[in-house]
């Protein structure tokens, strides 16, 4: 009778071992903010708003010191976060493009080991074939409104919940602030004359009214992060959920969004996973957008190797097991349709950063920031004001002059000099570490096949856009 009944025993372990394993796999939320500078948070040295909300999700968890992306610009490092992939390597390489057709992204890879796949708010990547999120109501998709619309949780409770936890889900929310126009937020919690302002940034009053209305955003941005954890909690999915949070490229200021600095590449990020992930730990290991779609995998119960990512696994460093990954993060720019072309590439080893501007005798012009609407008014005002204060303001004046006017080569001690104002490319003892630098960054375009200036025209772009893209990574 027992060797009867043997067969079915072993059939009901097997399944028993099978629903363990589908029970252990964690469910993912990621929450994004947009165009925020990471050393605006007080979490990384900001010294002026106020995040109640992130400094207990990172009191929590882990929050890397050193994490980076690609480009600074919204969209292509949302295909890359969503596919693992370069710019080069998913298509996306120009703000207001597409990544190719031919790309699989975080639906599909995590939809295969079982999940259900959402993205709420802001989508900004294309095409949907390549990217085919569920789409959750509740927060405001159009990053640019004014205001952005009251945002709501019952969509993204029903989300969570549906299924009994039979299923796991991995749940994108993608908020649209502080992104301009910065209209949310208490704006008089931040009086301009008592703002500290970071270096990178030039003291005129309209920059002060500006950098408070941004700092209003940045809480009330923080406001959503602290919603999103509490329905989390309310739900009971806490301790069975892996929280990363991510303050996606640089503010609208010169210096930080659609530049190769790293206060526009650096990006803050903070994972808490309960009782998996060390409460109240910072790691110094060198990470990139790239790698957290194969990271998610692996915690998924999936295997990175079976899909052609640029990135790499870093669960060994959530679970404190190594502070080390990478040993070099890249990044680029093409300007274009953001202004005239201007190619810019850079690689850092999170100590130093070296970039290379392709054309450095054209001028740069970035025209969000610089011009003006249709309507005649200002995109941002404060540029205005930097222009006019430059005549009298020889700080002024620099800060512009940086901004418009840049030499071939930068390299920058960004460990001492976290806003990259002291250029040491020019300086006899740096000469080896800029050669090997030099070296690694053309290894890494021509490894992505980047031709450099003829990315960054017209013609390279309005292909990408009909699908037929010139240049891409093998």
């Amino acid at each position: 009778m027992q060797r009867q009944n043997l067969p079915f025993l072993l059939i009901l372990l097997w399944l028993g071992s099978g629903a363990l394993s589908a029970a252990t796999k964690p469910n993912i939320l990621i929450i994004m903010a947009d165009d925020c500078t990471y050393n605006d948070l007080p979490l990384y040295g900001g010294q002026n708003a106020k995040t109640p909300n992130i400094d207990s999700l990172a009191a929590a968890g882990l929050t890397f010191n050193r994490a980076y992306l690609s480009e600074a610009m919204c969209q292509p490092c949302r295909a890359e976060l969503y596919s693992g992939r370069y710019p080069l390597g998913n298509g996306c390489a120009w703000n207001h493009s597409a990544s190719l057709s031919s790309v699989t992204s975080m639906p599909q890879h995590l939809s295969a080991l079982g999940y259900r796949v959402g993205l709420a708010g802001k989508v900004h990547v294309k095409p949907a074939a390549a990217f085919p999120f569920e789409k959750i109501d509740g927060f405001d998709s159009n990053c640019v409104r004014n205001p952005t619309k009251p945002f709501f949780l019952n969509k993204v409770d029903e989300f969570i919940s549906r299924g009994n936890g039979d299923q796991p889900f991995c749940l994108v929310v993608a908020l649209v602030e502080p992104h301009v126009p910065w209209v949310m937020g208490d704006a008089s919690a931040y009086p301009p004359k008592q703002l500290s302002l970071p270096l990178n940034i030039a003291d005129t009053v309209r920059t002060r009214e500006d950098f408070s209305k941004y700092l209003a955003e940045i809480t009330y941005m923080d406001s959503q992060v602290g919603e999103l954890l509490a329905a989390l909690k309310q739900q009971g999915h806490e301790d069975d959920t892996v929280v990363l949070f991510s303050s996606e490229q640089g503010a609208q200021f010169p210096g930080c969004k659609w530049t190769n600095w790293d206060t526009g590449l650096h990006t803050a990020l903070v994972a808490r996973w309960p009782g998996k992930i060390a409460a109240g730990e910072r790691t110094d290991a060198l990470v990139q957008y790239a790698d957290v779609l194969p990271t998610l995998v692996s915690l998924a119960g999936g295997e990175p190797k079976e899909h052609k990512y640029d990135g790499t696994d870093f669960s060994d460093v959530l679970f404190g097991k190594t502070d080390k990954h990478r040993k070099y993060v890249y990044g680029m720019h093409n300007n274009i349709p953001e202004g005239p072309a201007y190619p810019i590439r850079t690689v850092s080893d999170g100590t130093y950063r070296y970039i290379h501007n392709l054309t450095p005798d054209a001028v740069y012009i970035e025209k969000h920031l610089m011009g003006s609407r249709g309507s005649g008014e200002l995109n941002n005002p404060y540029w205005a004001t930097w222009v006019w204060d430059s005549y009298a303001q020889p700080a002024t004046y620099r800060l512009v002059s940086r901004y418009v006017s840049r030499p071939e080569y930068q390299l920058y001690h960004t460990a001492e000099d976290p806003y990259e104002m002291t250029n040491l490319a020019s300086r006899p003892k740096q000469a080896v570490r800029q050669k090997r630098m030099r070296e690694e960054l053309q290894r890494w375009m021509q490894q992505q096949n980047d031709p450099g200036i003829p990315l960054d025209t017209e013609k390279a772009i309005q292909a990408a856009r009909q699908g037929k893209h010139l240049y891409k990574a093998d």
